[in-house]
């Protein structure tokens, strides 16, 4: 028995899916107004009729013969390509497509991305929010022959879809929330230089010489939205949807991490040296920084001056960091490797990086009490974020150590990039290739240059 709002219908059902309970459960539904500060409340004593039946008298409507195995769409054209015009036709019509076309993912296309994985198509990674559909390393090869991805690509994905589906990342609420968060993958390893994921110039938009990151992005989308039922406005009601074509995918650049800087999945997951692994975290915003100064500064006062910059873009009070402020993360800041190196020279670690970030993003109690901060921070779920509400001026995160610091970007010192976080943990996992691997980058090699 469920009190919802109208525009909450989907999200709901979906919802009361993935507990395993019947979506045509009772439900009596609102009016968004009566959800807003200062609203009347009294058509809930007015229908209380509604909920007593409901709660008394509803039952189970007959579903009808629902088994057997899902049969193969067939779509026939009068050429290849009429065939595939109808087939995206098709695929939009019945929802599973994201308004871009799409490869169709037929059975030979789907056998082939299957060799990317040392896994048995039918291995379960976990059930995806909130409808609650079950992920299957067969799936995750359906999506990623819908996104135009490739065999070598699926190993990421699977490692992405089995953290995406940890309780730690939040995914169960992000996934239908308002606060239009997407998820951002970082890979470490050997792993991306072999798929060519960018880490470099443009390496969070479309490049064709990296076109991994677009695919694999896409495909984690595609299965949010067709195995966890995150249909704008009817399954998630994110209001804007921001990256949700492809999500967040790129490579950390390690081949320009400074000397004595730690890979981002050794450090933060504790990886071994030269493991393949993602790691995954929620944001819901992202922000250009100009980090170089303009006229004839020193470097130590050009590099003071850009940590001011980006503390100061961090240094707002619209409180979605709350999510992780004890163990998850503020953001993911991207410096590039050009001046990663030029802030070691001048003697800034990592850690003194992320130390002054933290010092200098702190928010006055004046301008958090003006922005009603602390009535968010006051009711949040966590006694180390309720008990920060004591803290003038009032640190973004619990502790340094939350800063996501990546190298990644192309080799040129004006700007920084910011990803704000709405992030409840960050998960790692480790990325499993099979045995024949080097013959599938052989054939990408082939493939994607003509050698």
């Amino acid at each position: 028995m469920t009190l919802t709002r109208a525009d909450f219908v989907g999200v709901m059902t979906n919802a009361i899916s993935g507990l395993g309970l019947a979506p045509a459960a009772a439900m009596v539904t609102f009016p968004i107004e009566m959800f807003l500060p200062g609203s009347d409340i009294s058509p809930v004593e007015a229908r209380r009729q509604e909920f007593y039946d409901g709660l008394t008298r509803w039952s189970l409507e007959p579903a009808g013969n629902g088994g057997g195995a899902s049969a193969m769409v067939s779509v026939q054209g009068a050429t290849p390509e009429d065939a595939l015009v109808r087939a995206n036709h098709r695929i939009l019509a019945n929802q599973w497509g994201d308004g871009l076309p799409v490869w169709p993912a037929t059975r030979e296309r789907v056998e082939w991305i299957l060799q990317g994985t040392p896994l048995p198509r039918e291995h379960v990674l976990g059930t995806f929010p909130p409808r609650g559909g079950v992920a299957t390393v067969e799936g995750c090869a359906v999506a990623l022959a819908m996104a135009g991805g490739r065999p070598e690509y699926l190993p990421v994905l699977v490692a992405g879809v089995e953290a995406f589906l940890d309780p730690e990342s939040g995914s169960e609420q992000l996934q239908a929330a308002s606060g239009s968060a997407f998820p951002v993958l970082i890979v470490n390893g050997p792993i991306a230089p072999q798929i060519k994921l960018n880490s470099g110039f443009g390496c969070l938009g479309p490049d064709p010489q990296y076109p991994a990151g677009a695919s694999i992005g896409r495909a984690l989308r595609l299965m949010q939205q067709n195995v966890g039922g995150a249909r704008p406005g009817v399954g998630t009601m994110a209001n804007y949807g921001g990256l949700r074509y492809t999500n967040v995918v790129f490579a950390e650049d390690e081949a320009n991490l400074p000397a004595g800087w730690t890979p981002h999945g050794r450090e933060r997951h504790g990886f071994g040296a030269g493991t393949s692994s993602i790691s995954l975290a929620f944001a819901n915003g992202a922000t250009n920084i100009r980090r170089r100064g303009a006229k004839k500064e020193t470097p130590e006062e050009d590099a003071l001056q850009g940590m001011h910059r980006m503390a100061d873009f961090m240094r707002v009070p619209n409180l979605a960091g709350l999510a992780g402020y004890e163990r998850g993360a503020p953001g993911i800041l991207m410096i590039p490797g050009v001046v990663a190196q030029t802030m070691t020279g001048l003697g800034w670690t990592k850690r003194s990086m992320r130390e002054f970030l933290w010092e200098h993003s702190r928010i006055p109690a004046e301008q958090l009490r003006r922005a009603g901060g602390y009535a968010w921070i006051e009711i949040d779920a966590s006694a180390v974020t309720r008990d920060s509400a004591a803290l003038d001026p009032w640190p973004i995160t619990a502790t340094p150590d939350n800063f996501i610091l990546i190298v990644a970007g192309g080799g040129h010192p004006t700007n920084s990039y910011w990803l704000q976080g709405y992030s409840p943990g960050v998960v790692g996992r480790e990325i499993r290739v099979p045995e024949h691997f080097s013959r599938l980058l052989s054939e990408a090699e082939r493939d994607l240059t003509g050698a």
